[in-house]
């Protein structure tokens, strides 16, 4: 799964990156993203903008806000048939944006953080849903949800899943609201090459998502005693 991720790279790097026409939103560095929180996605209407959208995807039907908090990650193997996804895997196909993410693994008792991103530190994108649901009260809500699949060998040993990492070659295909068919989607939702990623240990101070800081990130030498 993808419970939880940073974004810190400057507005000036993402528009080059994913080529955006135009910013559309404004963020704040985050180095500890958690379910609920607003998250940059980039959308494609014709033009490539920036959006902010909640992340915990909420369905079109769903009466209350509260199935978002069980529905963060969607799993490539089953988005395009599972009724709460498929029309958004059809029409509604975005990139979550991120520097890196996040996963633990086991020492001895405890859960140690670890850090995984591009080993050349540019800025991801994940595969993601949105849709927009109207609260009772008639607010219109962006949510989202971040796809995953198998693990590549290398984050395999500490989770089964990651992410879906859309490669920078595929993107125009993904984002694009014309394409709608799964065979030629689904192939864009493979565990991303291990060769291009790096995985490190950081601090179990990032644990609490309340815990925001560069330190996050930082690498994180374990003492015996840990």
């Amino acid at each position: 799964m993808c419970g939880r991720f940073d974004l810190h790279s400057e507005p000036a790097v993402l528009l080059k990156e994913f080529r955006i026409d135009h910013a559309g939103v404004d963020y704040r560095p985050s180095y500890n993203i958690a379910p609920s929180r607003n998250i940059v996605i980039v959308k494609d209407d014709g033009k490539r903008y920036l959006s902010q959208c909640r992340w915990g995807f909420i369905p079109s039907w769903a009466e209350d806000s509260n199935i978002g908090y069980k529905m963060i990650n969607a799993r490539a193997e089953t988005v395009a048939e599972k009724p709460a996804f498929r029309e958004a895997f059809r029409r509604h196909r975005c990139l979550v944006v991120a520097d890196g993410f996040y996963e633990w693994r086991r020492v001895g008792k405890q859960r140690q953080p670890v850090y995984v991103r591009l080993k050349s530190q540019k800025p991801i994108g994940f595969a993601g849903l949105y849709n927009t649901w109207t609260s009772p009260e008639g607010e219109a809500i962006c949510t989202c949800a971040i796809i995953t699949t198998d693990a590549n060998d290398l984050l395999n040993p500490i989770h089964d899943r990651m992410p879906a990492i859309i490669p920078k070659d595929k993107e125009d295909l993904w984002l694009d609201p014309n394409v709608r068919e799964k065979e030629k989607l689904a192939p864009l939702l493979s565990p991303y090459p291990s060769q291009e990623i790096e995985i490190y240990d950081v601090s179990p101070i990032m644990n609490s998502p309340a815990f925001d800081s560069p330190e996050n990130i930082i690498p994180h030498v374990i003492a015996p005693s840990e």
